[in-house]
């Protein structure tokens, strides 16, 4: 059976220090993570645009304003392989939730660079930034193109 030793203790002052830290890493974490953070996905998207996606008979994907349904963007076949697979992966959200294909996309982006894709039906959402700028690029271009005439 171990015996205590009484005279071994933590030394108050370190314990305290490193409780202190700890409490500080929480607080600037916190306050950054309200700031910059998931907190700066509440405000207002510099733009945003909504669309559908259709797939054409020949491999490639038609990407239309939802409003209207004119053709915003044509991604020919074997291309845009990052495009085809997000498209790909949310489409397979909304089959296991048995939704349609009626409801829009929701691409937008912030002021500090961060561009998302949100399928409307499934609240699904694709933060761009994480697959690295080339990728996101490709759907800010999708953003910006000009709005299509009917």
């Amino acid at each position: 059976m171990p015996v205590r030793n009484p005279g071994r203790r933590i030394p108050r002052a370190p314990l305290l220090i490193g409780l202190g830290l700890l409490a500080f890493t929480l607080a600037v974490t916190d306050l950054f993570g309200l700031v910059g953070g998931a907190g700066a996905s509440t405000t207002a998207p510099a733009l945003e645009r909504s669309l559908r996606f259709e797939d054409r008979a020949d491999g490639a994907i038609v990407a239309r304003e939802a409003a209207t349904g004119a053709e915003v963007m044509v991604f020919d076949p074997g291309t845009n392989g990052f495009v085809r697979g997000t498209l790909r992966a949310l489409a397979r959200g909304r089959r296991q939730a048995d939704l349609g294909r009626d409801a829009p996309f929701r691409l937008a982006a912030w002021r500090d660079g961060r561009v998302m894709l949100q399928d409307t039906a499934t609240g699904r959402e694709v933060e761009l930034n994480a697959f690295g700028d080339t990728n996101k690029d490709v759907f800010l271009r999708l953003l910006i193109a000009p709005e299509p005439k009917p």
